[in-house]
């Protein structure tokens, strides 16, 4: 992968991100697996497929959680998270290993992680525990992005219009979050395609202008106040129409 420092979004006053989670996995399969259950979910996810290139990114780039394999090549995960702590590194850690015996649990625990979870597992009960993790090192989360009678629940993943709930795929609502984050300053085009699909922009693509119209079509029903924009030359903004 090529290891850049990752873009934050702006929010209100302060600063904010989407969810983005780092995993540190050396089976590629495996990793490859957990990356793509996290981004169905709407998560922006960096996958390192050793322990040297997890304590890279982990000390180049903010993320909001962490899922480490314990026993990789380069550093192992214990020893990786005993020097983000060192060094005031607070971002919680959910560890994943192959040992079963309680004396491994409390050495992950103690090292400094968060969580534990064994192989084999579910990809529910993974996305379950960064659920709770995002919690408890997030309250603030469980409030409710608002834009005028527009409303997202980040945790709960759960929209409404006046009231309505809307039915949006995990893409849609990262998409939304990312507007009303930013709302009511435009976006562009490039920073939408970083932060939703987390990738290099490619100037011939179409996928960030069919995900608008997706929205539209969502949001903005016919009889209600369009809420999302096109500002010409600079990308998208959700806000009050002028």
């Amino acid at each position: 992968m090529i290891m850049q420092k990752l873009p934050r979004a702006e929010r209100g006053s302060g600063v904010e991100t989407l969810m983005r989670i780092l995993i540190a996995e050396d089976e590629a399969k495996t990793g490859k697996h957990l990356e793509h259950g996290l981004r169905e979910e709407g998560y922006a996810v960096d996958l390192a497929l050793d322990g040297n290139e997890a304590l890279w990114l982990a000390e180049t780039n903010p993320y909001d959680a962490m899922i480490l394999d314990i026993m990789m090549p380069g550093k192992d995960g214990l020893s990786i998270v005993r020097q983000l702590r060192r060094k005031a590194i607070t971002t919680p850690v959910l560890f994943l290993t192959a040992r079963t015996d309680i004396e491994d649990r409390v050495r992950g625990l103690d090292a400094g992680g968060d969580d534990y979870l064994v192989k084999p597992y579910s990809i529910t009960e993974v996305l379950a525990r960064v659920r709770a993790l995002l919690r408890r090192s997030r309250p603030e989360l469980a409030s409710t992005l608002r834009v005028l009678d527009l409303e997202l629940d980040l945790l709960s993943h759960v929209a409404r219009r006046a009231g309505r709930e809307i039915d949006l795929t995990p893409r849609e609502f990262a998409l939304l979050e990312f507007l009303m984050i930013s709302s009511p300053k435009p976006i562009s085009k490039t920073a939408i395609t970083e932060h939703v699909w987390d990738q290099n922009f490619d100037s011939q693509t179409n996928v960030v202008n069919v995900y608008i119209k997706y929205l539209r079509d969502k949001v903005d029903k016919s009889g209600m106040k369009p809420l999302i924009h096109t500002i010409r030359g600079v990308g998208f903004a959700l806000r009050e129409t002028p």
